[in-house]
């Protein structure tokens, strides 16, 4: 969604809202595709003094796999973003602000970033997963296996041929 930011940017107190489902469901991460229903996007953009500010607040649904585990895991997520907005920069680059030359705003993008950004970087099904046995693959959320837990250094292999 395209947002016209003229009226904002010359009138002191100005408002300007929009809410908008936004669709997630071709972005591929980690050859998964995550977002399995839309975004739900409410963004308030003002004008406070001369200060242009957006404010967007995204509410969504995320389906994955654990890390450890590899169970589904599906999360509901709520972020609230903030920025500030100015026609132009003096500086080549300053992540304090959000750049409009144009005076329009592309709020599909800027929400696109910001939620992935925000987004963990790993996902558990719970904080105490215990994760997948390496030997045998077994869940070990569900039980303990029966696999030999000790493992010798295959360097250190033949002084056990010694001991015997």
């Amino acid at each position: 969604m395209l947002l016209d930011l003229r009226e904002l940017f010359v009138s002191d107190g100005a408002v300007k809202d929009a809410a908008y489902q936004l669709a997630m469901n071709d972005i591929d991460i980690g050859g998964e595709h995550p977002f399995t229903s839309p975004v739900d996007v409410n963004a308030h953009v003002e004008n406070k003094a001369g200060i242009v500010t957006v404010t967007i607040k995204a509410d969504f649904v995320y389906s994955t796999n654990c890390d450890r585990c590899m169970t589904p895991v599906e999360r509901a997520f709520s972020y609230t973003f903030a920025h500030k907005l100015i026609e132009s920069l003096e500086e080549e680059y300053n992540d304090d602000y959000i750049e409009t030359p144009d005076l329009i705003l592309d709020l599909d993008e800027l929400t696109r970033s910001d939620i992935l950004l925000e987004l963990p970087s790993k996902f558990l099904c719970r904080g105490d997963c215990q994760g997948l046995c390496q030997k045998c693959g077994h869940n070990l959320n569900l039980g303990d296996c029966n696999c030999d837990k000790k493992e010798i250094d295959p360097r250190l292999e033949a002084l056990k041929e010694l001991l015997k």
